[in-house]
């Protein structure tokens, strides 16, 4: 019941850290309105075409192309989050404390692990390309520093795990090998 719980609380806190962050940019559409945020070219008195202003600038979407330097530093360290959160994981593996997202089976299977950790990556710039091919620049920023720090939290919780508490000092009244008593 405790590890049920367990689970159910960490699914849930990353949930939320994955929600939060997300509805922040959509607060642009709450802006006061004024004439020339609508986003569309308009034409000054003498005719000519120019783009039109926000009143936010801050909240305003930049094009830009999507293997710009911003997105391969974001990319990289996404996949160093996950490349972080194997060996975490496999670190307190090692120590004897079970996971709890996946089953030990699967984290024990090296290969399996660590095709699941690159999946991992590939759906966060998968999902980052799809954001930015739609016009949300922000967003599309947004899908890898949230993966980031969900990872490089998760990572941080796993190297400060203890495994289960093991003595290491030797029972009083316990023999040799070969029957002898301790003298």
């Amino acid at each position: 019941m405790r590890e049920r719980f367990k689970r159910l609380a960490l699914a849930c806190s990353l949930l939320l850290g994955v929600s939060v962050p997300m509805p922040v940019p959509m607060f642009a559409a709450q802006a006061p309105s004024s004439d020339n945020d609508t986003g569309l070219e308009v034409r000054n008195p003498a005719g000519q075409r120019k783009p039109a202003q926000s009143a936010c600038p801050a909240l305003v979407d930049l094009p830009h192309p999507f293997w710009d330097k911003t997105n391969l530093t974001l990319f990289t360290a996404t996949a160093a989050a996950r490349a972080l959160d194997y060996t975490s994981t496999r670190h307190f593996r090692a120590r004897g404390a079970d996971e709890i997202l996946l089953t030990n089976r699967i984290v024990d299977n090296k290969p399996l692990f660590i095709g699941i950790e690159a999946a991992g990556t590939a759906v966060s710039i998968a999902v980052s390309a799809w954001l930015h091919k739609a016009g949300h620049h922000r967003l599309e920023r947004w899908v890898s520093i949230t993966h980031i720090g969900v990872a490089t939290f998760g990572d941080v919780r796993n190297y400060r795990l203890q495994g289960p508490q093991t003595s290491l000092t030797p029972h009083v009244g316990s023999r040799r090998q070969g029957g002898g008593k301790i003298r």
